[in-house]
């Protein structure tokens, strides 16, 4: 019998560590499943809930579109309007051919020019170079897109400071030729807002394109 108490005592003792050990690990194993849930959910919750909240303001850029489309539509018909005036001018005696026709004209010119340039922005219609997208890996193009979204955003900023600085000094010096009441500040001045214009649309186009790293297409963000 002094043999068989150890004995007995050793296997309760087994028996319990091992029933610890099952418990511990059971343990282990709920709460690794509970942080993966929680991770789940974490993610699900921030990275398509964040972009569903910063898709509510599209239809603010979708307004800013329609508007600067709609003034790049106006300077477009003033420009027809003056340029077939001007020329009309040239062989009708009737038709007045102002001498201000042409300093508006490229005026007009200017302005529609870079409103249009900060329109193809948000469209993705400028010239760009395609040719080997085919043979590159799709992480590297998301890469590429991006920085490229990031330089733009810097000559923006650069036309918008250095720009206005110059429209303010320079521009503010002189006058149109054939209209001495009114300041080339007017002629510099597409300049900045061209960078004012590229912003507002380069921020839109960087922020899809990482969406596009979080949110694959077909998905609801």
């Amino acid at each position: 019998t002094g043999r068989t108490v150890p004995e007995d005592r050793r296997y309760a003792v087994r028996g319990i560590q091992k029933h610890n050990n099952e418990k511990e690990w059971d343990c282990c194993i709920r709460r690794r499943i509970a942080g993966a849930a929680v991770l789940l959910d974490y993610e699900e919750v921030t990275m398509p809930g964040i972009f569903e909240k910063i898709d509510k303001i599209k239809p603010v850029y979708d307004a800013a579109d329609k508007a600067v489309l709609f003034i790049c539509k106006i300077l477009l018909i003033i420009d027809i309007l003056i340029t077939t005036m001007s020329v009309v001018g040239r062989y009708v005696p009737f038709v007045p051919d102002p001498a201000w026709s042409e300093e508006v004209v490229l005026t007009c010119m200017s302005y529609m020019a870079v409103l249009s340039a900060a329109l193809a922005i948000r469209k993705g219609a400028h010239i760009r170079m395609t040719a080997f997208d085919r043979y590159l890996p799709k992480w590297l193009l998301k890469f590429l897109d991006i920085l490229a979204d990031i330089c733009v955003l810097v000559l923006a900023f650069v036309m918008l400071i250095v720009g206005w600085k110059y429209a303010r000094q320079i521009g503010s010096r002189g006058t149109y030729v054939s209209m001495p009441f009114l300041s080339r500040f007017w002629m510099y001045f597409p300049i900045p807002l061209a960078g004012l214009a590229m912003i507002i649309f380069e921020i839109e186009a960087l922020y899809s394109h990482i969406k596009g790293i979080f949110v694959k297409e077909g998905e609801k963000a």
